[in-house]
């Protein structure tokens, strides 16, 4: 089947054409009649078989006919990821270049002024993630009642991000009697119930069992030790001995872990990038569109880029970290393999992983090979450009520092020492006698002319000691007139 069969708009037509495209693929096929028949469609389909274009076409045929008022869009697509969302503005722009329609892009990174002077002019698409959206909304410079058409895109990956709550606001914003899609690659019951309250009796299409990978992908592990340098060096070994390999990206968990095995390999000699959460927008989009563009062959990416991003000529995928739910690793090793290209899935397993990698190939429903040949790291020494600095001695031993322990001071052999004894009588030597040194307060005092006022606390009292010294009494304290004599009454 052709796509002039699946009743799409002659523009639309024109539009894949130019691309190249003459074949659509199974969820195209059978999601755009259902899209342009108006109906609910719930959609269920491997990574990277073209759920982007089964929406895009169809709602650029549904959008020929009529006007977008100011800040009323008429279509909303909601994305989990600034990425998708630029992605999916990009299929827009390329598929609809015959038509006159606004697009606009709602995301974070970007200010608010540019996407309020584009909502003022009026939008046909208004693409968006769930946080920025809801600012909008919430400022009053967006409505949605105009909205008659609501994509939800990776919905599996919404509900991992916690964007659920938001959808529930989001859904409750538009009208009642508009038509939902669905579009997800993994199914689990939470997603289940999902569509039940927002789906009205919709065209359910399962072009693959949930949560499978393409036959397409060469997936296998190979097994390292605990430490963090043990896998970059099996990484390392990895990239240098791939056959085919154009480009790959390396998936780790955390944020942190991407910013160290970015540094790591770059001290190695590897153009590689960098991409998760924590970069400013404009730093993740050039990124992006460098290793795109094939001037960064490496990718290091949390997974922000594990959902939906179409780079087609992807060749490996590593697993430097075992994701921790197994539809993550669906979504990974989804960004190589694409639209019936081969390509290859490499995970580095460590024994903390094993119960991950069970799961995995539980849900998968296949076993994962191990990989041929030997990646026993033997030594640490080609990773110490990786180790974390610490201050290091004119000799150029480590110091300690936070989070090290400190050298143990070195002390001269047992042979070399004086006897304890000899040593114990020679200090005794050496010292005052007790009884001939001064107290301890009075060493450094300056020298005091005695006085021969006796000091307070001896044994006789200061009057009698006074009379016995004949030590006339002062009385210069007291004025004169108490020092007259006194006559006595007779």
């Amino acid at each position: 089947m052709s796509f002039s069969n699946l009743g799409l708009s002659d523009k639309v037509l024109a539009a894949v054409a130019a691309t190249g495209y003459t074949q659509p693929t199974p969820i195209q096929e059978q999601a755009i009649p259902h899209v342009l028949a108006r109906r609910d469609v719930l959609g269920i389909a491997q990574t990277g078989t073209g759920k982007t274009a089964a929406f895009v076409l169809p709602m650029l045929t549904i959008l020929e006919k009529g006007r977008a008022r100011a800040r009323m869009p008429r279509t909303l697509i909601l994305e989990p990821t600034r990425e998708l969302a630029a992605q999916v503005k990009e299929n827009f722009d390329k598929y609809g270049a015959g038509q006159k329609l606004n697009v606009a892009l709602l995301i974070g990174g970007v200010s608010f002024g540019d996407q309020d002077s584009k909502l003022t002019r009026g939008v046909d698409v208004l693409i968006a993630t769930p946080g920025r959206l809801l600012d909008h909304t919430e400022r009053g410079g967006l409505l949605l009642t105009g909205v008659e058409l609501l994509v939800i895109d990776e919905a599996d990956r919404m509900l991992d991000m916690g964007f659920i709550p938001d959808i529930e606001r989001i859904c409750k914003l538009v009208p009642f009697t508009r038509q939902t899609l669905f579009f997800t690659a993994t199914m689990p019951p939470e997603i289940s119930r999902i569509t039940e309250q927002f789906l009205h009796n919709p065209a359910k299409i399962e072009v693959s069992r949930p949560a499978t990978t393409a036959v397409t992908v060469t997936q296998s592990q190979v097994p390292a030790g605990r430490e963090a340098h043990e896998k970059r060096e099996i990484l390392r070994r990895l990239l240098r001995e791939a056959k085919d390999l154009n480009n790959a990206i390396i998936f780790c968990n955390r944020k942190r872990e991407v910013a160290v095995l970015h540094k790591s390999l770059q001290k190695h000699g590897f153009s590689v990038g960098a991409l998760h959460g924590d970069m400013d927008q404009s730093a993740r989009m050039a990124a992006l569109d460098q290793f795109r563009k094939g001037e960064l062959p490496l990718l290091v990416a949390s997974d922000v880029a594990a959902r939906g991003l179409d780079i087609p000529a992807v060749s490996h995928v590593f697993n430097f970290d075992v994701p921790h739910h197994p539809d993550d690793y669906v979504h990974r090793i989804g960004r190589t393999g694409r639209a019936g290209r081969t390509g290859t899935a490499i995970s580095i397993v460590t024994p903390l992983d094993n119960k991950s990698m069970a799961a995995i190939e539980k849900l998968i429903g296949q076993q994962i090979p191990r990989a041929e040949g030997d990646y026993t790291v033997h030594s640490d020494a080609s990773d110490e450009a990786d180790a974390p600095r610490r201050s290091r001695g004119r000799d150029g031993s480590r110091e300690g520092g936070r989070g090290g322990r400190k050298p143990r001071r070195e002390r001269e052999p047992r042979h070399d020492r004086e006897p304890r004894q000899e040593r114990t009588q020679e200090r005794a030597q050496e010292r005052e006698p007790r009884q001939e040194r001064e107290p301890r307060h009075r060493r450094n005092a300056p020298p005091q002319e005695p006085s021969h006022v006796p000091s307070i606390g001896r044994a006789e009292p200061r009057r009698q000691q006074r009379e016995a010294d004949h030590e006339p009494a002062d009385h210069s304290h007291l004025p004169a007139f108490l020092l007259r004599p006194v006559r006595a009454r007779a």
